[in-house]
């Protein structure tokens, strides 16, 4: 398996299961309501208490999933006669937010700062109608496995005067100190407005959340309408959740496990001639550009026993088509150097050069801080 986004292998882990079934005996196996009806139980409070502390906010919102949490949350920090900044590359929720919002658009370059500089200088410079400007940003970008260069994007937010939020989906869990994610491997815990995040990618559970400010939560709470008109998350994923941010305190060599497997599968890959980057980043491209390349290649994997999805647009540019590899906690060295030998007989049976099928990410690559 080298497509799941189950980073620490959390979602088999015994804890996790016993929690799960913990809470449907305390508290059920659905919610049965919105949050602002009666939906809103003790254990989501427990939770979003749970995140804050983890992630060093004042408060967090639990929602049911990412994309409701950036289709609910954009569209309450900007609206009309507003400036929204995004990545290019942001994940898809993200753009269906910013669309939401009715905000003027604005893209700046995969990860150039200059070029976000230069959009932030023209807004000011032009159009000094805006009443506010929303800089946001994937921290680790899902199909290439890069980081956004965060220092400079944070310096160049508070000189603008700008909000800025980060998307932590596939850095929670995964990366930083405790696993609490790239803004903290950078040392920019609470230097931003918001934090997104998810619990069904690295904790091993369903749902997301958002941490900020407590007057921002409350704010949310009252008008986000991808939560009030949504049932809130079960009990059972609310609990695996909160096992999870508990194993991850109690056990912090599992994403050191992590950081080694994804090491080995990037170091596995070289080997056998593909060009990926050296490092300890999970997520490895190995860009077959052509839609129905990354297909025969997939399939050719699968037959050899590496199961690596094909990526196609719209999840990701035209032209780009590609196999996204994911490491999980849980292989070993000798599964990742099995795993590679399997893909470049898979490339060479279909046709593609090993050493032609990858690119090095455009965006910041650097080794997770410990």
């Amino acid at each position: 398996m080298l497509c799941s986004n189950n980073y620490l292998g959390l979602t088999n882990h015994p804890a996790l299961k016993s929690a799960a079934v913990d809470g449907v005996n305390t508290h059920g196996a659905g919610s049965g309501s919105v949050r602002a009806i009666a939906g809103n139980m003790d254990i989501h409070i427990q939770l979003e208490e749970r995140l804050a502390h983890f992630k060093r906010a004042e408060a967090s919102l639990v929602y049911q999933t990412g994309y409701a949490v950036n289709s609910g949350l954009i569209p309450q920090l900007v609206g009309e006669q507003d400036l929204v900044i995004s990545d290019e590359l942001n994940h898809g929720s993200i753009i269906d937010g910013v669309r939401l919002s009715r905000a003027e658009r604005a893209v700046y370059k995969h990860a150039d700062t200059a070029d976000l500089a230069r959009v932030l200088d023209e807004a000011e410079k032009h159009t000094p109608q805006y009443r506010r400007m929303l800089v946001i940003t994937d921290g680790v970008f899902s199909m290439d496995g890069d980081i956004a260069p965060l220092p400079e994007l944070v310096e160049l937010a508070r000189h603008h005067e700008a909000q800025i939020v980060v998307d932590e989906a596939h850095a929670i869990g995964a990366i930083g100190p405790g696993g609490r994610g790239v803004l903290a491997a950078a040392g920019l815990e609470g230097e931003v407005d918001a934090i997104v995040g998810t619990l069904g990618k690295a904790l091993g559970s369903y749902g997301a959340y958002v941490c900020g400010s407590a007057r921002m939560v409350r704010y949310l709470l009252n008008v986000a309408r991808s939560l009030i008109f949504s049932t809130a998350p079960p009990p059972p994923a609310v609990a695996a959740a909160l096992a999870a941010l508990e194993l991850l305190q109690g056990e912090p060599g599992v994403t050191e496990d992590l950081r080694l497997a994804a090491s080995a599968l990037r170091r596995s890959l070289r080997s056998e001639g593909f060009p990926v980057q050296e490092g300890e980043m999970h997520i490895v491209p190995l860009v077959a550009r052509e839609e129905s390349a990354a297909m025969a290649l997939c399939e050719a994997a699968l037959n050899r026993g590496v199961f690596a999805q094909a990526i196609r647009p719209p999840t990701v540019p035209a032209g780009t088509s590609r196999l996204r590899l994911t490491a999980m906690a849980t292989h070993t060295p000798e599964q990742m150097r099995a795993a590679a030998r399997s893909l470049r007989q898979a490339a060479i049976e279909v046709g593609l050069d090993p050493a032609l099928t990858g690119e090095p990410p455009r965006g910041r690559a650097l080794a997770p801080s410990r």
